[in-house]
């Protein structure tokens, strides 16, 4: 097989060893003849992106005197003789010619290049930049060195990588796919806006633990861990709310925190046991003022991918618009349209467990709020064409939130609804000490039931309530799903690495 285009997509266990061993032996020669394989520094003076800038008039055939010395990944190679051609990657895509010639290296520096350069070899090379007769940017090398050997060949750079292959090895879908590397840009662009927003609003951005001696601050199943030094059980955070709304206990009115949380449960295209996320809490602020914060943030986000449109292109092709104002829907009215019945908080559980039998919808650890949950989600999600705020749950499904200020047996709590999946929700937050202890010991029982999601009572988060806690709204957002949301790709995708089996 040659490497003088390109390597094979999946090389059998056997080609990879062989191709390997081959290129060890020329990593040998290179330092048995004094060559450095690995070289420290490198005189560089430019980039390819700089370069292809800079001389994006060059006319076929032109010359220049402008000699430059640069570094990139071989990703062609084509050897003719007295003539060595090769492309040269760096980190974003972009890509030069080089042009090895016997006229302008010798005789040593030609057999050099042709018996020890391979494809996926990062090289230097130094010279004049010209366009080739076929009008290709190219560097007239005068001077070369190999900047870094590659042991192992690369993919075939014309053919589509396997899913798994993309998850399990970025490394080579970044080298390989511009999608790959635009996703990383993307979610680059997606971060520094949603700070640029907060801080435009005079948000602080703060830092909570990683590691809880108590899990909470959401419904869900931990990662439990053992501490050695303090030889007692220990928790990854699910969440970062129980600390964040410290912080404005504390005085800090308006804090948001970007973070890694950590949730013990099921994998699938919307979610992953390791996954970013955002949270925000705003002193003397309610649901209603957080969802118009969430818009802003998602709009500007979008802005930031695409250079200032709301209407996102998704990886299959087809387009969703971010504009507008969003609607907001109440779920016990929506609910109560689509499946042609009044549903109440007021409702009972037995009439909520009838209608879910004949849909055929399951509900474990069964509660009036879960059963409506559910059922809103068998009625209307599927119904959502737009991004749309869902307004207003059940008080037994949000411990953490404060009760509607009208309406009895709901809470004032929202749900973003974008592309079928919930990106993010948001609370009037519970700040009275009391019913936040009630609420806390009620989730205890439900632990001890045997619910594995529900929380346990916080006496240190309640302590800190009790010093008041001035009325607030917060918002969470999953920042991996933000970027599905913007690309339309699945969280595998959006995630740099992800966890896998």
């Amino acid at each position: 097989m040659s490497e003088e285009t390109a390597a094979a997509d999946v090389l059998s266990a056997e080609e990879t060893s062989e191709q390997r061993q081959v290129r060890l032996d020329k990593r040998s020669k290179l330092l048995d003849a004094g060559i450095e394989a690995y070289p420290a520094a490198l005189p560089i003076t430019t980039t390819i992106p700089e370069v292809r800038t800079r001389h994006a008039s060059l006319g076929t055939g032109e010359e220049t005197q402008d000699v430059v010395g640069l570094a990139g990944r071989i990703v062609f190679s084509r050897n003719t003789g007295k003539l060595c051609f090769a492309s040269l990657q760096s980190g974003d895509g972009s890509r030069i010619q080089a042009m090895v010639s016997l006229a302008e290296v010798g005789e040593e520096s030609l057999a050099r290049w042709k018996e020890f350069v391979d494809l996926g070899d990062h090289v230097f090379v130094h010279g004049r930049v010209i366009s080739s007769r076929r009008g290709e940017l190219s560097i007239m090398v005068d001077d070369w060195r190999i900047a870094a050997k590659a042991i192992l060949p690369l993919p075939n750079l014309h053919n589509e990588l396997n899913e798994e292959t993309r998850v399990r090895q970025r490394y080579l879908d970044l080298i390989v796919r511009e999608d790959a590397r635009a996703t990383v840009r993307a979610r680059a662009a997606v971060m520094a806006s949603l700070r640029q927003t907060f801080s435009s609003h005079e948000y602080l951005e703060v830092e909570t633990p990683m590691l809880q001696t108590q899990h909470g601050g959401a419904s869900a199943r931990p990662f439990v861990t053992h501490s050695n030094a303090f030889d007692t059980e220990l928790y990854l955070r699910i969440a970062p709310e129980l600390f964040l709304k410290r912080a404005v206990v504390g005085g800090i009115d308006r804090v948001f925190e970007v973070n890694r949380n950590f949730r013990n449960e099921g994998a699938d295209s919307t979610h992953s046991p390791e996954f970013a996320m955002l949270e925000a809490y705003q002193a003397y602020g309610d649901y209603e003022q957080m969802a118009d914060l969430t818009q802003e943030l998602v709009q500007n986000a979008a802005r930031a991918v695409t250079g200032g449109s709301l209407e996102v292109t998704w990886a299959d092709g087809s387009t969703y618009d971010l504009g507008g104002e969003w609607p907001r829907i109440d779920m016990y009215g929506s609910l109560s349209e689509a499946a042609g019945r009044e549903i109440t908080p007021e409702t009972p559980l037995s009439e909520l467990q009838g209608l879910a039998a004949a849909e055929g919808v399951e509900v474990a650890h069964a509660t009036h709020g879960k059963y409506v949950e559910e059922l809103w989600e068998h009625f209307v999600i599927d119904s959502l064409d737009r991004p749309t705020f869902v307004m207003n749950f059940p008080v037994d499904t949000s411990p953490l939130t404060r009760e509607h200020r009208t309406r009895p047996g709901i809470v004032e709590k929202w749900d973003l609804y974008v592309r079928g999946f919930e990106l993010a929700t948001a609370y009037s937050e519970l700040v009275d000490p009391v019913v936040q202890r009630e609420r806390f010991v009620e989730q205890a029982k439900l632990a001890a039931g045997g619910d594995p999601e529900a929380m346990r009572v916080d006496e240190e988060f309640l302590r800190a309530l009790e010093h008041a806690m001035p009325p607030s709204g917060g918002m969470g957002m999953g920042i991996d799903r933000l970027l599905m949301a913007i690309t339309g790709l699945g969280i595998r995708e959006t995630i740099l690495f992800p966890l896998v089996k």
